[in-house]
């Protein structure tokens, strides 16, 4: 146990100090919430074992036998012609393991062909695809450890790309008292073939850990993620419009609150998520996305940016949730996303 442990230690210790820390990647679509319960807790959740299968797309350490011969199918409806959807189907063999396999796509509508002149010279369509394949084991009856290797695929126009991708995730479970612990390095990878032959680019690597408390008296759930945790530094100067350093109409230097700028920095690895437990077939999920909130609102009118909310339910033997994620003021994403376990469709003799 003590040597499973520390090896989960170590690949996080080891793969971040080979983090890409140049904020460019490609396959940037690895990075979106691929189901309507992830979108509306924040956008990610690392860090809840139940029989949800859509989670091992986060963390391939959440998933378990309770998630064995279950389906789950995700259509989101994006923004302008975008849509992009997710697949999702788990088998558990005795004393082998938990098995996955999940497809994701992201297809970006069409798109008016113009030569260097402007001259329209047809249409062409983009998209993305991406295959999963997960394994998991729980150790005993408090650690997991799992992985699952991408096989990605994306075509624009003549141009196009596939690569490989490898997450390894590990989770403790305190079901006493409903805690939850996570840890994940995602998106470990090469670019094969590149769009150009300006070289591979690299892949949306990335470190996560996330806590999960179920209160004991309470129907309430608490989630807490911690983001690109390779990175410490996630702000962005506009070149266009810097920081202003020194007041334009006194010409005193206008100093910069340090514990101001440790806590944006801070709330900008930050996603929380709560869900409102109500009954076993029903439940309400609101989050925030500190990161998106602070990227994408306006100042004057910041909004519900970077909040988000949903619910789930279950109606005979197919489970459906509902994600609502606000992104900026001028739009949002629904995601739809229903499950069903196969099993329930036919008897056992």
């Amino acid at each position: 146990m003590k040597k499973a442990i520390f090896f989960s230690f170590f690949l996080l210790t080891l793969s971040s100090a080979f983090a890409q820390i140049g904020g460019n990647a490609t396959y940037k679509f690895l990075d979106l919430p691929f189901s309507a319960r992830t979108a509306s807790l924040g956008g990610n959740l690392i860090s809840v074992k139940d029989d949800d299968i859509n989670l091992c797309a986060q963390n391939p350490s959440l998933l378990n036998a309770g998630m064995s011969n279950k389906l789950s199918l995700t259509y989101i409806n994006y923004f302008s012609d975008i849509n992009y959807g997710y697949t999702a189907y788990a088998k558990t063999i005795d004393k082998i393991g938990n098995f996955y396999a999940g497809m994701q796509f992201v297809e970006y509508g069409e798109f008016k062909r113009a030569d260097e002149t402007g001259t329209i010279d047809g249409t062409f369509r983009a998209a993305d695809y991406c295959l999963s394949l997960g394994y998991s084991r729980e150790l005993d009856s408090t650690f997991s450890l799992g992985a699952q290797l991408k096989t990605i695929y994306s075509n624009l126009e003549s141009y196009w790309s596939i690569g490989n991708a490898l997450d390894v995730g590990a989770t403790y479970l305190d079901t006493k008292h409903g805690f939850t612990a996570s840890a994940v390095i995602k998106n470990m990878g090469i670019q094969w073939r590149s769009y150009s032959e300006s070289g591979n680019e690299p892949l949306p690597f990335e470190i996560q850990i996330g806590i999960s408390k179920k209160l004991k008296h309470a129907p309430f759930r608490f989630s807490l993620i911690g983001t690109h945790l390779e990175k410490w530094d996630l702000t962005y100067e506009d070149p266009e419009n810097p920081t202003q350093l020194v007041d334009p109409l006194t010409g005193d230097s206008i100093k910069q609150k340090k514990f101001q700028q440790f806590g944006d920095k801070v709330l900008r690895h930050v996603v929380i998520g709560v869900e409102f437990l109500l009954t076993k077939n029903f439940n309400i999920r609101f989050g925030v996305n500190c990161q998106r909130r602070k990227e994408l609102k306006l100042e004057d009118r910041p909004g519900m940016v970077g909040f988000s909310f949903g619910f789930g339910f279950k109606i005979s033997k197919f489970h459906f949730s509902y994600g609502f994620a606000k992104y900026h003021m001028a739009g949002a994403s629904n995601h739809f996303t229903l499950a069903c376990n196969l099993s329930e469709f036919y008897s056992k003799k």
